[in-house]
C-alpha cells in the first residue's frame, strides 16, 4: 500500500508544527472554563491549573518519546495500532475522532457566545445554526484547497490570537496585584470530588496537543519536531492559562456569573474598549483553533482509511489540491451535527473524559514499544527517549483512568456505544 508520505506534501517545519501544538490546545477553555473553575474553587482555582499542567505534562513526555519513533499521519490511531494491534488501534481511532469532533463542536458553542457580543442575533434563534454552518463549511472549504493555504492562514490566526492573551494576561496582572481590584471571597472546606472534577475539566483545556501529531505524514522531519513542539506548546500555554485565571480571580469578585469572564474582566479593568478587544480575541482564537483543527482531524481518517480500518473513500486525495477531501468535508458534517445537538458544558465533558482513555493507551504504549527494541526490525528506534520513561507511563495511565472515574452516566453510555460501534467495526473488517 502507498504510503501517507508519497501521496501528501512534507510542507510542515518544526515551528508550524509547534504552533500547531499550541492552537491545538488554546481554544475554548482559556476563554470559557476560569469562570466554571473560579465557581468550583474559588480563589483557589490556580491551583487546578498548575495540578492540571503538571499532570498532563506527564502524558505529554510520554507522546514525545513514542511520536519520535513514527513519520506517518495517524497521530495516537497509528501508535496504539503499532503497539497494540488493529483492533486496539481501530478503538483509539474512534475514540480520538469522537475527542476531535466534540472538541469542535464545543469551540462552536463558544464561538456563537463571544459573536454574540457584537451581533446580538448570533446567540439567539436560528443564529447560532448559522453561524455554524458558515464556520465550519468555510474552514472545509479553506482545507480542501491546500495545506500550504491552511496553515499559512493557521499561523496568522496563532498569533491574533496569543497577542490578546498576553497582552491580558501582563495589563490584568499589573492592575491586579496593584491593588486595583478586590479579590473573590475564598469558598468553603473543598472536597477530593470537587478538586478531580475540576482538573477533569481542565484536561480538557490543556488537551488537544495530541491533533499536532496526527499530520505527521506531512511533516518535514517528523520524529526530531515532534517531541520539540510538544513541550514548546505546553510550556507556552501553561504560563498563559494560570496568568488568565489569576487576573479573572481577582478582576471579577463574582466570577462564576460571567458567560464572557475574560471580555468582561477586561471591561472592568480598563472598560468597554478592554471588552471589545478581548471579545475580538476570542473570536480570532476560537476561528483558529477551528481551521488547524480541520487540518489535523481528517489526517485521522485518512490514516485508518489507509489501514483498512474505514472505507477507502477517507483516504482518497483531490486530483488538484492533494489533500484528504472526503475526509474533510466528513470532520465538517459530523462537527456540526455535534455543534446543533449539545451545550458548550456537555461537549465540553464528553471530549475530556474521551480523551482520558486515549490519553492512558498511549501512555502504555511506551514500555510495549521499548520492550520491542532490537527485536523488531519494522519498528523504527526512538528520536527522543525519556528518562524514567516507564514510570511517566504509569503516572499518565493511573491519573487518567483515576479521572476517569468521574464519568457521567450519559458519558459512559456515550463511550460505551462508540466502543461497541468500533467493535463491530473491527469485527465487519476482519471478516472482509
Amino acid at each position: 500500500m502507498t504510503g501517507s508520505e508519497d501521496k501528501l506534501v512534507r510542507s510542515i517545519g518544526r515551528w508550524t508544527l509547534a504552533g500547531l501544538v499550541l492552537n491545538g490546545i488554546i481554544g475554548s477553555g482559556v476563554y470559557g472554563l476560569p469562570s466554571i473553575i473560579g465557581g468550583k474553587l474559588g480563589d483557589r482555582a490556580w491551583i487546578a491549573w498548575v495540578i492540571a499542567a503538571a499532570a498532563v505534562g506527564v502524558v505529554v513526555a510520554c507522546f514525545a518519546e513514542v511520536a519520535s519513533r513514527f513519520g506517518k499521519a495517524g497521530g495516537q490511531y497509528l501508535y496504539a495500532r503499532v503497539a497494540f494491534g488493529p483492533y486496539l488501534g481501530m478503538q483509539m481511532g474512534w475514540m480520538t475522532y469522537l475527542v476531535r469532533l466534540t472538541s469542535v463542536a464545543t469551540n462552536v458553542n463558544l464561538l456563537t457566545i463571544y459573536l454574540a457580543e457584537f451581533v446580538p442575533a448570533a446567540g439567539k434563534g436560528f443564529g447560532p445554526a448559522l453561524v455554524a454552518t458558515v464556520f465550519l463549511a468555510s474552514l472545509a472549504w479553506l482545507n480542501v484547497r491546500g495545506l500550504k493555504q491552511a496553515t499559512g492562514a493557521a499561523n496568522f490566526l496563532i498569533v491574533a490570537k496569543i497577542v490578546p492573551l498576553v497582552a491580558f494576561a501582563v495589563v490584568g496582572l499589573g492592575l491586579t496585584m496593584g491593588g486595583s481590584t478586590a479579590a473573590s471571597d475564598p469558598v468553603g472546606p473543598l472536597g477530593v470530588r470537587t478538586w478531580v472534577e475540576s482538573i477533569l475539566l481542565l484536561f480538557f483545556a490543556y488537551g488537544g496537543f495530541e491533533s499536532a501529531m496526527l499530520p505527521l505524514g506531512e511533516a518535514k522531519r517528523p520524529e526530531r519536531d515532534a517531541p520539540f513542539a510538544l513541550f514548546v506548546g505546553l510550556a507556552g500555554v501553561a504560563a498563559i492559562y494560570l496568568s488568565v485565571q489569576v487576573v479573572s480571580t481577582l478582576a471579577l469578585p463574582d466570577l462564576p456569573t460571567h458567560q464572557r469572564p475574560l471580555a468582561d474582566a477586561a471591561r472592568s479593568l480598563v472598560g468597554p474598549g478592554g471588552a471589545t478587544f478581548m471579545a475580538v480575541g476570542a473570536v480570532l482564537s476560537l476561528v483558529g483553533w477551528g481551521l488547524g483543527t480541520m487540518i489535523l482531524t481528517p489526517r485521522l481518517t485518512y490514516s485508518m482509511a489507509e489501514h483498512g480500518d474505514l472505507p477507502a473513500v477517507f483516504g482518497s486525495v483531490h486530483p488538484r489540491f492533494r489533500t484528504p477531501a472526503f475526509s474533510i468535508v466528513a470532520c465538517a458534517v459530523f462537527s456540526l451535527a455535534l455543534t446543533l445537538s449539545g451545550s458548550f458544558l456537555q461537549n465540553l465533558t464528553i471530549a475530556a473524559v474521551s480523551r482520558l482513555f486515549t490519553y492512558a493507551l498511549v501512555c502504555l504504549s511506551l514500555p510495549v514499544l521499548r520492550a520491542r527494541d532490537g527485536t523488531d526490525p519494522d519498528l523504527p528506534p526512538a528520536r527522543f527517549r525519556l528518562p524514567f520513561g516507564t514510570g511517566f507511563a504509569v503516572l499518565g495511565v493511573l491519573f487518567s483512568l483515576t479521572l476517569a472515574t468521574r464519568m457521567t452516566v450519559r458519558e459512559a453510555v456515550i463511550l460505551a456505544v462508540v466502543v461497541a460501534a468500533g467493535t463491530v467495526a473491527y469485527l465487519v473488517r476482519r471478516k472482509r
